[in-house]
């Protein structure tokens, strides 16, 4: 259950996400979008992600999203390669963009993970106290 939750938490804000981008490149559509393969990557990712909030929760709250920010992209770049090992393309593909690495992960993204980690707590203690 918790996994099914994971996945569509993390379509959900990918689609905001990349609607809020279409936004600034003034496309009135608003056109969000994802992939098919982030479904279980968000949902194995909450999961792996649950223990690791319990470890961390005493530690100061910039500490914990640093914490969560290198997490975020070791996730990210680990299922970028994976996918583009398997089937040789990697659905996103930074190539090009600045700050990008391997065309796997944009470290311009730093402080969007960090906030994303900090909110994830949240989700996590508030899904706890629903189930």
């Amino acid at each position: 259950m918790r996994f099914l939750f994971y996945g569509l938490c993390g379509w959900g804000l990918e689609i905001f996400w990349t609607g809020l981008g279409s936004l600034l490149r003034h496309d009135s559509n608003l056109t969000g979008k994802t992939y098919l393969w982030m479904f279980p990557i968000y949902g194995l990712a909450g999961l792996l992600f649950e223990p690791l909030h319990w470890r961390i929760s005493d530690l100061a709250w910039p500490i914990r999203g640093l914490i969560w920010m290198s997490a975020i992209f070791a996730v990210e770049y680990t299922s970028g390669w994976l996918i583009r090992t398997a089937t040789g393309q990697c659905p996103w593909d930074y190539s090009g963009v600045r700050l990008e690495v391997d065309g796997l992960i944009r470290l311009d993204y730093a402080p969007l993970w960090f906030t994303v980690g900090l909110l994830f707590e949240l989700v996590h203690r508030t899904l706890l106290r629903l189930l």
